[in-house]
């Protein structure tokens, strides 16, 4: 019903910038709460950044609070994710997902649709 892809990872320096995004398909997200989680080998999914559907709304992890930004475009089906100042254990892949049912989600196990990931690496 939906698909989401991520896209934007790559490698970057310690104190270096990048800006994720998540495009969907299939049904319009205006309804959906979205959110990004990153994962590594062997750990959960973690919560990062979450979005309502206006965009008006955000929460944010205590480790990336003042660096990186979630914001979304629903005419462009598109949520962002804004990550400045990396830091080393931001080296993730970073997942979107979506939630019809909350405001959007703080737990891997209420994400209805996610994406393949994408991936992050900072290096010193």
């Amino acid at each position: 019903q939906v698909q989401l892809v991520e896209s934007g990872g790559g490698l970057v320096q310690a104190g270096g910038s990048l800006t994720l995004s998540c495009l969907a398909s299939g049904r319009p997200l205006y309804n959906y709460g979205m959110a990004w989680f990153r994962q590594v080998p062997g750990q959960e999914h973690e919560f990062v950044a979450g979005v309502e559907w206006s965009g008006r709304h955000t929460e944010y992890a205590d480790s990336v609070k003042g660096r990186f930004t979630v914001s979304r475009d629903n005419s462009k089906m598109t949520m962002y994710l804004q990550m400045n100042s990396l830091k080393p254990e931001d080296t993730a892949v970073y997942y979107c997902g979506a939630d019809r049912d909350s405001g959007w989600p703080r737990a891997w196990t209420e994400v209805d649709y996610w994406g393949q990931g994408t991936q992050v690496t900072v290096s010193l």
